[in-house]
């Protein structure tokens, strides 16, 4: 799936140290999507918690921290050079429990019962129930392997092949309709780099408008790059699913109201990813090495 599936969402791409924050919504979008999404009629908490299960958001929230290891590659430093305090300060900062509660908090405030509902009808019948298994699954998978797994998957080529892609496609736009993952790609990584410089891990030899500059240069690159890594990935993920399977989960979400689920999930996922790259920024400066970026 796209980057705005649970299939997809929390592991960066560790193939390329830039793509991995392909995966973000800008902060100013973010607001306007929770503000949006406040409904006269919040959802309980104890709803919000069943939800966050049946639908796997849970473990998606959870494989976040599965990302901490390639921050230093996107500093320009070696995946080791924190050394052996590196392991504790990244579960320190992406602590499951605070990512659960920040979720959830956001959710409760935002989620109507209504849309709630409604994601986890379908979550809960036995086509939602398999995909959440084999979703979840891939959050854990080794990204090499699903990425040369896919990669193999796409090339198979054929009639049934390019109707599976066809399929992948849609489900991207319906996860993703006004594009604004691209949007935010820019603002997530010069936050991190920016909180990174400020607590003295790297130096920085551009101001924050060079910055931002550089990376729109690269914007084509890495939209054509993530593009083809949601396909790899969707391929992986659903490969045990039917043609009539495939397209069920398609219609399903583009429902409007699914839609509009899957708008304030990202929101809320990249918010608390985006939090804790920044908490990390800073508690890196805390055992940090120098080098120019």
């Amino acid at each position: 799936m796209s980057s705005f599936t649970r299939a997809d969402m929390a592991p960066f791409h560790r193939q390329s140290p830039i793509f991995q924050l392909l995966r973000g919504l800008s902060f100013a979008v973010i607001a306007l999507v929770l503000l949006s999404a406040v409904q006269t009629r919040a959802a309980d908490r104890d709803k919000v918690a069943a939800f966050l299960q049946v639908t796997g958001f849970d473990v998606a929230i959870d494989s976040i921290a599965l990302s901490a290891g390639s921050a230093p590659l996107m500093l320009g430093l070696e995946e080791d050079a924190f050394g052996l305090e590196w392991k504790l300060l990244a579960e320190k900062v992406f602590d499951i429990e605070l990512m659960q509660e920040r979720a959830t908090d956001i959710l409760e405030a935002t989620l109507s019962d209504e849309v709630l509902a409604h994601g986890a009808a379908f979550y809960a019948s036995d086509l939602g129930q398999r995909l959440v298994e084999v979703e979840n699954a891939s959050h854990l998978a080794d990204d090499e392997e699903k990425a040369a797994e896919g990669e193999r998957l796409l090339e198979v080529g054929g009639e049934e092949a390019e109707e599976r892609i066809a399929l992948f496609k849609r489900m991207n736009h319906a996860i993703d309709p006004k594009d604004i993952g691209m949007q935010a790609v820019t603002e997530i990584q010069v936050r991190f780099i920016l909180a990174a410089t400020y607590a003295g891990v790297v130096e920085l030899r551009t101001d924050e408008d060079g910055l931002r500059a550089t990376l729109r240069e690269n914007a084509e690159e890495f939209a054509e790059e993530r593009e083809m890594n949601s396909l790899r990935n969707a391929a992986y993920t659903y490969q045990s699913f039917s043609l009539d399977e495939l397209t069920a989960y398609t219609e399903a979400l583009e429902d409007p109201m699914m839609m509009q689920l899957y708008e304030l999930m990202n929101a809320v996922h990249f918010e608390v990813m985006s939090n804790r790259f920044e908490a990390l920024a800073i508690a890196m400066g805390q055992i940090q090495p120098q080098q120019e970026l």
